[in-house]
């Protein structure tokens, strides 16, 4: 299913995101990863973002640069020259999200800002890159999808924040429709898809009503992070729209034995 009212869902068949650019080499979140996944034949890439304390937008996951760099601190506290001299796996730098825009122009980016002084920012630098149609926002923080929302209006894609996403999944075990006002109007009008876990808590999330009810309010679904080919074939079959992953070499094979 392509849901119509926004260009960055325009593509045709299912969507296939490099999650974090892939994990291949540990350089997760560098542009040395977007890069590859790009050269692989990806056109959705996902990140995540957070702000350094003199305001530069970096294309990060951690709040602290410790557990994938050679530097240590949190984001928020360093200066972005501090931030730059980090490097990812002992390699490559932090990237600035801008620097992604520019440096990959064709590719569409599925974003978490992961603070709520992330938001303004990011939405500035979609704004000067001209990017609306190719970035979609995401937040497990329902206040910042709303915000995001508010800020931006249209113009922006967001993925459906994380009490509509609880309401959707409700909706869907009770077996019939109901009125968008139960999931939130303003979310509905906002959102252009799901993006969920298979499972969380040990509960399925993603079954075939799940995928039905969220078509049914004009929703794609997108599924984080499966990484395992019999996944991938059983969620596709459910009509999930799109998949993300870690395994970019796993998800191409498996999209290019569908299409055969």
């Amino acid at each position: 299913m392509t849901n119509s009212r926004h260009p960055y869902l325009a593509r045709t068949g299912p969507l296939l995101f490099a999650h974090r650019g892939g994990t291949a080499d540990g350089l997760e979140n560098s542009l040395h990863a977007f890069r590859r996944a790009a050269s692989l034949g990806y056109r959705y890439l996902e990140t995540d973002v957070h702000t350094t304390a003199d305001g530069e937008l970096v294309a990060f996951h951690d709040t602290t640069l410790d557990r994938v760099t050679d530097g240590r601190g949190r984001i928020a506290d360093l200066t972005w020259e501090q931030v730059s001299r980090a490097r990812i796996a002992g390699r490559e730098p932090v990237p600035r999200f801008a620097d992604l825009l520019r440096e990959l122009p064709q590719a569409h980016w599925n974003v978490d800002a992961k603070t709520d002084a992330a938001l303004v920012p990011l939405l500035e630098e979609i704004e000067r890159a001209g990017a609306w149609d190719r970035v979609c926002v995401g937040s497990f923080s329902e206040a910042r999808v709303a915000r995001a929302r508010s800020l931006a209006g249209p113009r922006l894609a967001t993925s459906l924040g994380t009490r509509a996403v609880v309401g959707l999944r409700l909706l869907s075990r009770g077996g019939r429709m109901v009125p968008p006002r139960l999931l939130g109007e303003a979310a509905l009008r906002g959102a252009v898809c799901v993006q969920v876990p298979e499972r969380h808590a040990g509960v399925r999330v993603v079954d075939a009503a799940f995928v039905r009810t969220a078509h049914h309010y004009g929703l794609q679904v997108h599924v984080w992070t499966v990484n395992e080919a019999d996944r991938v074939h059983r969620l596709l079959d459910l009509g999930v729209d799109g998949i993300m992953t870690d395994d970019l070499e796993m998800l191409l094979r498996v999209a290019d034995d569908r299409a055969r």
